[in-house]
């Protein structure tokens, strides 16, 4: 692994929505745009992360969200929430899940131009202490399961698989696994 740049983490506040947004957006699209059916992300996009869905999401006091900033340029973003099952149309089983203060990563993105600089490492380490000032007993997540390089990282970061759930992404109904990691 190459050199650690210098990081800033800090909590994103509603005026970060605009450049939230373009950000989540299009990471999202590199990540699993060539997997996907164009029709299926461009159904999921029209309301995924629009100025406005993300403007809620930092609005919403049960949210909160980490920037990651290096060389001066957003480099990821994870987004989290206290309770066990999200806000999927596609919800969880509820005995996946098995926590008194169950913390989720809804959402967990590097931006490909930094992979391989060890800033997911940074952020997920930011994450979980969140998660621990915030008295989490686990911290749960879905990812894909044809995600392989996200499944190894998330292992290596002490999580396990603890069944799956269903996401829809447009018409596409698509499991994913959910891992968790107690604190």
């Amino acid at each position: 692994m190459s050199h650690t740049p210098p990081l800033t983490i800090r909590t994103a506040t509603v005026d970060d929505a605009p450049a939230w947004s373009d950000f989540a957006r299009r990471v999202f699209l590199d990540t699993f745009g060539p997997n996907n059916n164009p029709d299926d992300l461009a159904e999921y996009m029209r309301d995924a992360f629009t100025h406005e869905q993300q403007r809620g999401e930092l609005e919403d006091p049960n949210n909160t969200c980490l920037l990651v900033e290096c060389d001066d340029a957003l480099a990821g973003y994870t987004l989290l929430r206290p309770g066990g099952y999200g806000k999927s149309d596609e919800p969880t089983d509820e005995r996946l899940v098995r926590a008194a203060r169950p913390l989720e990563i809804q959402r967990f993105y590097v931006d490909h131009a930094f992979h391989g600089r060890g800033i997911a490492q940074q952020m997920m380490m930011a994450a979980l202490d969140h998660a621990a000032s915030h008295s989490a007993d686990v911290v749960w997540l879905g990812v894909w399961e044809h995600n392989p390089r996200a499944i190894r990282f998330y292992e290596k970061c002490g999580f396990f698989k603890a069944g799956a759930h269903r996401f829809r992404l447009g018409r596409d109904v698509q499991r994913d696994h959910v891992m968790m990691r107690r604190l």
